[in-house]
């Protein structure tokens, strides 16, 4: 692969090549041969999908796993609602007031940082629980509004 200058650059490097060519570059990123059923203008969609994951990060791993189960035919569930940095949940537990603030990469409670609210749903009660469901960020299908 030769060096581009971004991800523009790939992509018109990538229309100038042939089937063969195309095959080769394919072989260098996923290192393995395309299927031979793939049109030319799929393997240049999905080697420039490649180089803007190399380049900027790939998919998080919550998409990542919402794929895999949409490909294995399973429900895909999905977060009812998003969390916006500064939200701040409360949640009373056994007498217990906790209070949670969403920061930038999970949330904080009383000084500590957590990756989901899950994992404070766990440390709360010692069980493992939805974090959302937990602090009532959505509810069980069928139940009332």
């Amino acid at each position: 692969m030769t060096e581009v200058d971004g991800i523009s650059g790939r992509w018109a490097e990538l229309g100038q090549m042939d089937r063969a060519a195309l095959r080769v570059a394919w072989a260098e990123a996923f290192k393995d041969a395309p299927p031979h059923f793939l049109s030319m203008i799929f393997m240049c969609k999905t080697l420039i999908w490649h180089a803007q994951c190399q380049k900027i990060g790939g998919l998080k791993p919550d998409l990542r796993r919402a794929l895999k189960a949409a490909a294995d035919g399973k429900t895909v569930r999905t977060q009812v609602q998003q969390i916006s940095v500064g939200t701040q949940l409360v949640r009373e537990w056994n007498g217990r007031r906790y209070q949670v603030e969403a920061v930038e990469d999970g949330f904080r409670m009383n000084g500590k940082h957590f990756r989901s609210l899950s994992a404070i749903a766990l440390r709360i009660t010692g069980t493992n629980w939805s974090g959302p469901r937990f602090f009532g960020l959505n509810t069980r299908p069928g139940a009332g509004k």
